[in-house]
């Protein structure tokens, strides 16, 4: 301890009056951002290649009419809309969880492999089965993506029945590299598999309709309960293996956790809307700067943030270009100058 600095109930009051103190800005800025949301989910509602008054937009769903523009809202921007809230959320958790197991605040849900196993999945499903249409590929996806996470678990803690956050990461990039490679050799064999393909990897919330949303909230759901168990001990794990365990926070039990809420969040979000970067791991990063290192605060901002920047997303790519640009681009447009932006920063937020 540094000299003239003393440890005792004085300290302790100042760092709980400190914490209370933050409380009240915390709260407000969720409040700020689930309005900022519900404003995203308006406007997705009504900007696309027809642009929709909000009034048409509420009257769609209190006085519903055969019209038109009715139909284009429910049938056409409702499901695509609730998609990107729930795949925004599911990829900003399983993004923040990643982060917080691996110690590493540029971590995202891909280091796992679970994009490269979900699309691997897609191939065989397209090339060797013949399937063809978004529900029948969804299931072959969220396969993969368990399959793999689960195979790069094993890997990961090489029979010594310890989660080591460097071995699964490094398993996560080994194996994801692998079936890449040999997902875009199955492609080139199969020019009808890599056109559907490309058209899913780059991640896109078109076409998409409520049965999509049906197939994958269940998962979702799932993920989020277990992602609120294990972040309760994310903290300590921050803190370091050694001194979790003297604290007596279960590491093990915490990463076991986080592993089963990454596979089932970021697993149903590829196979529903695809390979979307950059929402993993950008925002719980932005998330880790405005509330601070508490993984708790983390995980609520990223569940409101990440939707928000997934919708405005969408948004952008219905009118920046004649035609429709995908998600996924716009994200990557997005979210690269936004990093550069933070790691040029003095102080970089860390775990």
């Amino acid at each position: 301890m540094a000299p003239g600095v003393t440890d005792g109930p004085g300290n302790d009051r100042r760092r709980a009056d400190g914490v209370r103190g933050r409380l009240p800005w915390r709260l407000a800025f969720l409040l700020v951002a689930v309005a900022v949301l519900i404003a995203s989910a308006v406007l997705s509602l009504g900007v696309g290649a027809k642009f929709i008054p909000a009034e048409t937009v509420l009257a769609a769903f209190t006085n519903f009419q055969d019209t038109a523009d009715h139909a284009i809202i429910l049938q056409n921007r409702l499901p695509r809309t609730l998609l990107g809230i729930v795949v925004g959320m599911a990829l900003g958790a399983a993004g923040a969880l990643i982060q917080g197991i691996t110690r590493n605040p540029l971590a995202d849900p891909g280091i796992l492999g679970v994009n490269a196993g979900a699309s691997f999945a897609i191939v065989i499903a397209i090339g060797v089965f013949g399937v063809t249409t978004l529900n029948g590929y969804i299931w072959w996806a969220f396969g993969g993506a368990i399959v793999t996470t689960i195979a790069v678990y094993l890997i990961g803690i090489s029979g010594r029945n310890v989660v080591n956050p460097v071995r699964l990461t490094l398993a996560g990039v080994a194996l994801g590299a692998v079936l890449s490679g040999i997902g875009s050799g199955l492609t080139l064999l199969n020019p009808k598999a890599f056109d559907h393909l490309r058209s899913w990897s780059v991640g896109s919330l078109d076409s998409r309709t409520m049965d999509t949303v049906t197939a994958v909230a269940p998962f979702m759901a799932a993920g989020l309960v277990v992602a609120v168990f294990a972040v309760r001990g994310m903290n300590a794990v921050a803190l370091g293996e050694d001194l979790a365990t003297a604290l007596g926070s279960s590491v093990n039990r915490t990463r076991i956790l986080g592993v089963v809420a990454i596979t089932l969040l970021s697993g149903s979000a590829t196979a529903a809307a695809g390979a979307i970067g950059f929402v993993g791991l950008m925002i719980p990063h932005v998330a880790r700067w405005i509330v601070g290192p508490d993984q708790r605060w983390i995980l609520a901002a990223t569940l409101v943030l990440s939707p928000i920047l997934l919708l405005i997303s969408d948004i952008v790519g219905r009118i920046a270009v004649p035609g429709e640009l995908q998600v996924g681009v716009v994200t990557a447009f997005i979210g690269a100058p936004v990093l550069i932006g933070l790691a040029r920063r003095r102080k970089v937020s860390g775990l």
